[in-house]
C-alpha cells in the first residue's frame, strides 16, 4: 500500500514542484529569490539543525547520517524512509503606511532513503532552492507628473539531489551529496506616467542551472553508558550557476494592457547573455547531546561568504552583501517511544529557535529573520509518523522604506518506513 502511495505521490510532486510559485515575500526580488529551508519537518521544528541522526527519518541537511538510516530494531537490513513535507505560509506585511495578509501553499520536499549494507545509506529526491515570488508598487513624482513603478517576479530554483553516507569507524560517519540546480526566473517593470496613455516594459528571464556539494562528518559516541554526544561539520560547496539570460523592452497601451512596441535587447553586445552566479560556502558546526530514543538537544553555527555574491544580470541598485552567518538550538523529547498503554507518551514533542542573519543589506539596512518553531511527531504504527509543525517569525524591517514581513507556517510531514527489498519465502 505505501509502495502506491509512495508512486502516485511522486508523479504529482515531478509537476507540482517544477510548477509552484512558493513565496509571496518582497525579499524574493533580490538575488536568486527567497532561499528555502532544505530540511525536512522533523529537522525544522528543532530550529532547523541537522546535527541529529536516527535510523527512521531521513536527515536532507546531513548526508552522513544516511549511514544510520535503513536499519531496523534488530539492526538489520530493509527498511526503506519515504518522507514528503508540504507547508502553509500566511504573511502581514507592513511598511510604514500600509498593512497587507496573504498566504500560499506549497510542496517542500520528497524523497526516498534506504540503507545498502549495515553503515552504508543512500537516498535522492527533490525539493525547491529558491522561489520567486513578489508584486511592489513604486509611486513617486518627477518632472512630468506623478510616476508608477510596477514590479512584479515569479519562478525560481529546484533542486535534484543525490545522497551517500557510510559509517568508516564506529561513530564516526561521512557523508556526500551532489545537488543539480535548475529552474527559471522572470521579472517585469512596468511605467506609468498620470495623464499618458503609454506606458513602457521591461521584462527579463534567466535560465539557471548547475551543481554543488554537500560534505559532512559525524562524530556520535556513547558517553556514561547511555549518554550520545553528537557532532558534525557540514560543508555546502559554492555553487556555481550558469544563467542563460533574455530581455525585452516596449511600450503598452495603458487602456488595454495591450503591447504597442516589443524590442529583443542585445545582451551578447553587454556580455549579458549568459551570466555566472557563484552562491558562496556554508560551512555549519552542529553539536548536540542526548539520550538515543528518549531526548535531545543541539545547537549549530552557519557562516557564508555572501560579501562576494553579484547577480549581474538582475541586481538592483539599492541591495549590497556582506557575509551571512546562523543560529539555531532546538530539541525534542519522546516520554516513552515504546509505552502500551498511552498513545501520548510515545509522541515526540519538538522545539527549537533561529535567528538568520542574511548578509543582505537592503536600502543600508540589515535584513534579519528570527523564528521560533515547535511541533509533534505522531506514530502511526510500525516505524512511520506524521509529523506537524508550527513556526512563527519576522523577517525585515519598515525602516528605510523596506517591508516587515510577520509570519506563520504550518508544515505537515509524512516519514513513512515499508520493507521494499525483502525475498518473500513460502514454505
Amino acid at each position: 500500500m505505501i509502495k502506491k502511495i509512495v508512486i502516485t505521490i511522486v508523479y504529482m510532486a515531478a509537476f507540482g514542484l517544477y510548477a509552484q510559485d512558493a513565496t509571496l515575500s518582497p525579499y524574493s526580488f533580490f538575488g536568486i529569490g527567497d532561499l528555502k529551508n532544505a530540511a525536512t519537518v522533523e529537522n525544522q521544528m528543532m530550529g532547523g539543525i541537522g546535527v541529529y541522526a536516527d535510523s527512521i527519518h531521513v536527515n536532507l541537511k546531513n548526508p552522513a547520517a544516511y549511514g544510520e538510516l535503513g536499519l531496523d530494531a534488530m539492526n538489520k537490513v530493509g527498511l526503506v524512509t519515504y518522507t514528503a513535507g508540504v507547508s502553509h505560509k500566511q504573511y502581514q506585511l507592513k511598511s510604514f503606511t500600509e498593512e497587507q495578509k496573504s498566504s500560499i501553499t506549497s510542496l517542500d520536499y520528497l524523497a526516498l532513503g534506504f540503507s545498502l549494507g549495515k553503515g552504508l545509506g543512500m537516498g535522492f529526491g527533490i525539493m525547491p532552492y529558491s522561489s520567486v515570488g513578489y508584486n511592489l508598487v513604486d509611486e513617486r513624482t518627477n518632472a512630468n507628473g506623478p510616476l508608477v513603478n510596477i514590479y512584479s517576479g515569479e519562478g525560481g530554483l529546484n533542486r535534484a539531489f543525490y545522497s551517500v553516507g557510510y559509517e568508516v569507524w564506529k561513530d564516526i560517519s561521512i557523508g556526500a551529496t551532489i545537488n543539480f540546480n535548475f529552474g527559471t526566473m522572470d521579472s517585469e517593470r512596468l511605467q506609468q506616467i498620470e495623464g499618458i496613455q503609454f506606458g513602457t516594459f521591461d521584462r527579463r528571464s534567466s535560465r539557471i542551472s548547475g551543481v554543488d556539494f554537500n560534505y559532512a562528518l559525524n562524530y556520535r559516541p556513547i558517553i556514561k553508558d547511555k549518554y550520545r554526544l553528537h557532532s558534525s561539520i557540514r560543508v555546502n560547496t559554492q555553487g556555481n550557476l550558469a544563467s542563460e539570460n533574455n530581455r525585452k523592452i516596449g511600450s503598452f497601451s495603458i487602456a488595454t494592457r495591450g503591447n504597442i512596441e516589443e524590442l529583443n535587447v542585445n545582451l551578447a553586445a553587454q556580455n549579458l547573455k549568459n551570466t555566472e552566479l557563484k552562491i558562496p560556502t556554508t560551512t555549519t558546526l552542529g553539536l548536540g547531546y542526548g539520550e538515543d530514543l528518549k531526548w535531545f538537544v543541539g545547537a549549530e553555527y552557519s557562516f557564508q561568504g555572501m560579501g562576494s555574491f553579484e547577480n549581474s544580470f538582475l541586481g538592483a541598485d539599492n541591495v549590497r552583501y556582506q557575509d551571512a552567518s546562523s543560529y539555531a538550538f532546538g530539541g525534542f523529547i519522546t516520554p516513552n517511544y515504546s509505552s502500551f498503554s498511552s498513545y501520548f507518551k510515545r509522541i515526540t514533542y519538538r522545539a527549537g529557535l533561529r535567528l538568520d542573519k542574511t548578509g543582505m543589506i537592503v536600502n543600508d539596512v540589515d535584513i534579519n529573520n528570527f523564528g521560533i518553531t515547535f511541533g509533534l511527531g505522531l506514530p502511526l504504527g510500525g516505524y512511520s509518523n506524521l509529523n506537524l509543525g508550527f513556526e512563527m517569525g519576522r523577517r525585515g524591517t519598515t525602516r528605510a522604506n523596506l517591508v516587515e514581513e510577520s509570519y506563520f507556517k504550518i508544515n505537515v510531514g509524512l516519514s513513512l518506513n515499508d520493507r521494499w527489498f525483502l525475498k518473500r519465502k513460502i514454505n
